[in-house]
């Protein structure tokens, strides 16, 4: 429980960075900048083992009914953040969608504390 409520917690940290980082950058000049990609993979890919740990671990607790979240909402909530990681940097997505995106990861990851 304690590895669970460290995690979310983690990712809460995370989306508060990427939002961010999506404020302040500016798209590449080109979406095939290959070094600008691979800057970007190196960066971001803890978040995307966390974010993978995260949901093995989320998915246990709702099917063992030790939370009130569904599965399918933490399946949700997870490809929600791999958005939101990509269009932090890549910032190709309009700001209420982002917004959206953002909001709703937030709430859930909440809602997981709460019942934690």
């Amino acid at each position: 429980m304690m590895e669970l409520k460290f995690k979310t917690e983690l990712l809460k940290k995370h989306l508060d960075q990427l939002l961010e980082i999506y404020e302040a950058n500016q798209p590449p000049e080109s979406m095939s900048d290959k070094h600008f990609f691979l800057k970007v993979k190196e960066s971001t890919q803890p978040i995307y083992d966390l974010l993978k740990e995260w949901e093995t671990t989320a998915l246990d607790f709702a099917k063992q009914r030790k939370v009130t979240i569904h599965p399918h909402q933490i399946i949700s909530t997870k490809e929600n953040m791999e958005l939101l990681i990509l269009h932090s940097y890549y910032v190709d997505t309009r700001r209420k969608r982002y917004m959206e995106l953002n909001h709703s990861s937030h709430y859930i990851f909440d809602q997981l504390l709460r019942d934690l």
